[in-house]
């Protein structure tokens, strides 16, 4: 009968111990029959009372979240680097909540800083558009704070495990970004035993340049040019990891991130930020939106969260200047300021950083199939945003997050309109990106101070406007 079985046999052996020797007044058959009786009035107890100690064992030791085995509609895979219990999923126990879930070891480095960051909702939004909407704070995340840290420990593990990647060997990570991928990199390659080396657009904001350089990496800040340009930000950091490699002056080797193209991104995604968010909202949403830059985000939560709703609606939120709007509604990558193939001005023409592409990257590519529809967002929308969530929701957010916020309302009162109702039990899921912290010389300086004004314009308003 298990734990309470011995348990009761030993007490009342011990018991009767104690009787023979102290009393002597029992016999062993009255003694025997007591054990006997005893026994057979508590045997009904056992199987409850010993579920109920090894429960509370688990909970203890923070082991009592149930993990669906595969196949079943519940099931997610997660991806624990810190080895505590991240995402709390409820089950039947009523005191079974994260406060009373300790964990059995202290989280160690700053890879425990990284994912399982708050869903909330935006009272203000959800009241505007009738549609319940909810924000992922990725900005959150502790190293680099915003998305791209889970996928520069992701693009790191990866590494290593092949091999390309060995700490404290003298390696070098080089990478092409606009700002976020490389801050994210340049924190997690110091703690993980790595230099970083940095190329970037010399028209992104100087916040980003600055920061990268206080988290001890190098930059290389170059002239904008098209992807097919030898000298565009993310052919030239190839080239310097690849002549890093070649040169036996040089201490390691050095390792190409492409962010872009290296699946280690969208995995990241598939493997963590879908199943928090499935866990958060309990199963329980219609619409995720988000944009793409490089097309990680939008994919590995698609992939992750789309086979157990096939009803979800995964929307692309795509800047002015960017051609993948037009990718996801016509099938053409084609952008009004950029005809179809000459890739010889400016990438993407909006103040908006982080998102928008005029090309298929190999994340995007892996979920494309899963985007059902697009909305194109202006910078004048974006910057209306931006002010409306400071003033209403008190979050000093950055462009992409502002884009991801407008696409998300506009699809809410899509949903309202469509249905003939405020959208009433529909729920749409988006992202926050990052702070407005590292956008205020750019994006910010455009959108203007908010000052003790107030927000001078409705939702509606702002999904209007024209660019």
């Amino acid at each position: 009968m298990g734990f309470f079985t011995n348990l009761f046999t030993n007490l009342f052996t011990n018991i009767w111990a104690r009787i023979l020797d102290n009393k002597g007044k029992i016999t062993s058959t009255g003694g025997f029959l007591f054990g006997i009786a005893a026994t057979l009035a508590f045997k009904d107890l056992y199987p409850d009372l010993e579920h109920s100690f090894r429960r509370r064992i688990r909970h203890l030791r923070g082991q009592d979240i149930p993990h669906p085995a595969p196949g079943h509609p519940d099931y997610v895979r997660l991806e624990d680097h810190t080895r505590r219990k991240s995402v709390f999923v409820p089950g039947d126990d009523a005191d079974a909540s994260p406060s009373n879930l300790e964990s059995d070891a202290i989280a160690t480095g700053i890879e425990a800083l990284i994912g399982n960051t708050p869903l909330i909702k935006l009272k203000s939004l959800s009241e505007a558009t009738g549609c319940e909407i909810l924000v992922k704070c990725e900005y959150l995340n502790g190293a680099g704070n915003s998305p791209k840290d889970r996928v520069a420990l992701s693009m790191i593990n990866h590494a290593e495990e092949e091999g390309l990647l060995v700490p404290d060997r003298g390696d070098t990570i080089y990478e092409g970004t606009v700002g976020s991928t490389g801050i994210s990199l340049a924190a997690v390659c110091r703690a993980r035993g790595y230099k970083a080396y940095i190329c970037m657009p010399n028209d992104q904001a100087t916040e980003k340049s600055d920061l990268l350089l206080k988290l001890g990496a190098t930059v290389e800040r170059v002239l904008p040019a098209s992807i097919v340009d030898q000298n565009q930000f993310v052919n030239l950091a190839r080239r310097r990891a690849q002549d890093h490699t070649a040169d036996p002056s040089k201490p390691g080797r050095g390792f190409f991130a492409d962010q872009f193209e290296n699946t280690a991104n969208y995995l990241a995604h598939q493997t963590t930020t879908g199943p928090e968010i499935y866990a958060q909202t309990h199963g329980q949403l219609d619409v995720f939106v988000v944009g793409a830059g490089t097309g990680g985000t939008i994919s590995g939560v698609a992939l992750a969260i789309k086979p157990l709703l096939p009803d979800l609606k995964v929307v692309l939120a795509d800047p002015q200047g960017s051609g993948l709007y037009n990718k996801i509604k016509y099938g053409v990558m084609f952008s009004p300021t950029e005809a179809e193939g000459t890739r010889r001005r400016h990438q993407v023409d909006t103040i908006v950083e982080g998102i928008g592409v005029n090309r298929i990257t190999r994340n995007f590519e892996a979920g494309m199939h899963l985007i059902d529809d697009a909305v194109k967002v202006s910078d004048r929308q974006a910057m209306m945003m931006a002010r409306w969530l400071v003033e209403k929701e008190g979050l000093f957010v950055g462009a992409s997050s502002a884009v991801n916020c407008v696409a998300a309302a506009a699809v809410a009162r899509r949903i309202a309109v469509e249905e003939g109702q405020r959208g009433e039990g529909k729920r749409v899921v988006t992202v926050l990106c990052d702070s407005g912290a590292r956008h205020l010389s750019k994006f910010w300086k455009a959108a203007g101070d908010v000052g003790g004004a107030g927000v001078e314009f409705t939702v509606d308003e702002m999904l209007d406007a024209e660019g």
